[in-house]
């Protein structure tokens, strides 16, 4: 009765911050946002005297509307969750060094591959990301063009709205594709702990249920890391 009134203790504590931490968030990200929309309608306004036309007014709508939203996102978990997310991951690493090291260490090495592709991967998607911006500012530049509409200028927006969607799904698929091959690489962790500690309880060097509780303990690698995956893709 102790151990199960700690436990619901403790997920009670567990709710209660993780609602307050996202309520916090979204009060600090929503603040970011609002401060950004003042500063770039602030810019507009000093645009349109300095240089009057329809190229300031189309990359401000372009930042006020399609790129305050994510930016003041990330603002409001850009410290508490890498700090949340590493936290728990140390954690879960610990505990499976405290089961069985050799199991550990397979673990560890099937983290390498990852090291390796992911920022390979998620620099492609960043400079994806980033043409994309660039052409959507065009074409905000050009909605808000007052002049007459032309042959020419109707091409090309819609050479831009093409290369757009060309940029997106070069953006999906690169990342299902790391997607994929992290989830690959967790499995092998798995069959990693079933390969080595099988082999350690035939030859009773460790009981069944220490490679139950290792698997767990893997298991519970993965939404950390994938979190903190996302954290340095939103921020790069």
């Amino acid at each position: 009765m102790t151990l199960c009134a700690a436990y619901a203790g403790f997920v009670l504590v567990q709710g209660a911050t993780k609602l307050s931490l996202n309520v916090y968030r979204g009060w600090v990200g929503e603040n970011a946002i609002r401060d950004l929309r003042r500063h770039v309608l602030a810019y507009l306004r000093i645009a349109r005297v300095a240089t009057p036309g329809p190229e300031a007014r189309g990359v401000a709508a372009a930042m006020i509307v399609g790129e305050v939203e994510p930016i003041g996102g990330f603002v409001g978990s850009s410290v508490s969750e890498p700090l949340l997310q590493a936290g728990i991951l140390l954690s879960v690493l610990g505990y499976i060094v405290h089961i069985d090291r050799w199991m550990a260490a397979a673990a560890f090495a099937l983290f390498v591959p990852q090291l390796i592709f992911v920022p390979l991967m998620q620099g492609a998607i960043n400079r994806r990301a980033g043409a994309r911006v660039w052409i959507l500012r065009h074409l905000g530049v050009s909605a808000v063009d007052t002049r007459a509409a032309s042959a020419e200028r109707d091409a090309s927006d819609g050479k831009r709205i093409d290369r757009v969607l060309q940029l997106n799904m070069g953006i999906y698929k690169l990342k299902f594709s790391m997607n994929f091959l992290m989830n690959i690489c967790s499995h092998l962790q798995v069959v990693a702990a079933l390969l080595i500690g099988g082999w350690m309880v035939h030859t009773d060097q460790l009981e069944v249920g220490g490679v139950v509780a290792f698997i767990s303990g893997a298991g519970r690698l993965n939404d950390p890391w994938g979190d903190l995956v996302n954290y340095f893709r939103t921020s790069a």
